[in-house]
């Protein structure tokens, strides 16, 4: 049972649509990768809907205006490695502006613990609003690690979008950093004994590169 205030569930018609698409078994990879990255750039849509604006003058054919832009809040996108990495392209599409940083964390196949191999944010992250990228959150263990070692370097706020979730994984994130807000697509029955999403979607991180 999940009953939280910081998760958002972006159950939009066509994020839906291929999100069923995607979790087909037969779903190839290259089509795989494009879903993903539509679905991210969706989802960012959403997650982004509280950046403020500020009104600027501009001339338009006709005559000078006065209309809103974003007021210089900087973002940066943190992808956990490996499969954060196939919602990139779609967010950037969104915020072409935003820095991008990589967090590498694996799940240990015996005792389901994240193993953190790899770290690099920008510079000025201390700065900037970071939105961390996962497609899936299954025990929760590498995205609490992710955000545990964002937090470290003093963001202003951190958000996390993922695609599917499941119960014990979003009960551990919200136990872990209750502060940090949820953008998930699809929250899942369960996790099976392998410590995968039931009905799941299988590896993201395989299907998105092709690795089996």
């Amino acid at each position: 049972m999940i009953n939280n205030k910081n998760i958002t569930i972006t159950d939009h018609p066509l994020i839906q649509h291929k999100l069923t698409i995607m979790r087909k078994r037969n779903t190839g990879s290259k089509e795989f990768r494009s879903l993903v990255s539509e679905i991210s750039m969706l989802m960012c849509y959403e997650a982004t809907r509280d950046l403020p604006l500020t009104e600027v003058e501009i001339e338009t054919p006709i005559q000078k205006t006065k209309k809103n832009v974003l007021s210089g809040k900087k973002l940066a996108f943190v992808p956990i490695l490996r499969a954060g990495l196939g919602m990139v392209e779609g967010v950037l599409s969104l915020v072409p502006s935003a820095r991008v940083g990589h967090i590498g964390i694996y799940r240990d196949s015996e005792t389901l613990k994240p193993i953190e191999y790899y770290c690099k944010l920008p510079a000025d992250i201390s700065e900037r609003e970071v939105i961390v990228l996962d497609p899936m959150i299954a025990t929760g263990g590498s995205v609490v690690d992710a955000i545990t070692q964002i937090k470290k370097r003093g963001p202003k706020s951190i958000k996390f979008m993922g695609i599917i979730g499941a119960p014990e994984g979003l009960n551990a994130l919200i136990k872990a950093h209750p502060d940090v807000e949820i953008y998930i697509a699809a929250i899942d029955d369960r996790l099976n004994s392998n410590g995968y999403i039931v009905p799941g979607l299988g590896d993201a991180g395989d299907r998105i590169f092709g690795i089996k």
